[in-house]
């Protein structure tokens, strides 16, 4: 298919589409936008702490979870990746490849 971001962003949207009670997916979309926003906060948290004590491994698993939720967000918002990665070349374009602006 393609990239693994199109692929999670895909099941997640069929998630959506087709809502098994059973699913975390379906649930987290059904509970909406406060909660699946708390979750991407969470994840973030649980990077950012796992980076602060130097737990690589823990690292690279928090970001599988932060990745899987912000994913969920972007659904419930109608987000698309191919939106997400024009404004990512639209900032390399314009502030180079880190998409900031130098500080002084």
């Amino acid at each position: 298919m393609t990239h693994p971001i199109d692929r999670l962003y895909h099941g997640v949207h069929m998630a959506r589409a087709e809502s098994p009670p059973e699913s975390r997916t379906a649930q987290l979309l059904r509970d909406g936008n406060p909660k699946i926003a708390k979750k991407v906060v969470e994840e973030a948290a649980e990077v950012a702490l796992d980076a602060a004590v130097s737990d690589r491994d823990g690292v690279i698993r928090e970001s599988a979870d932060l990745l899987y939720n912000l994913m969920v967000l972007w659904v419930w918002m109608g987000i698309t990746p191919s939106e997400v990665w024009a404004e990512m070349e639209h900032r390399e374009k314009t502030f180079g490849l880190a998409g900031k602006l130098p500080k002084s």
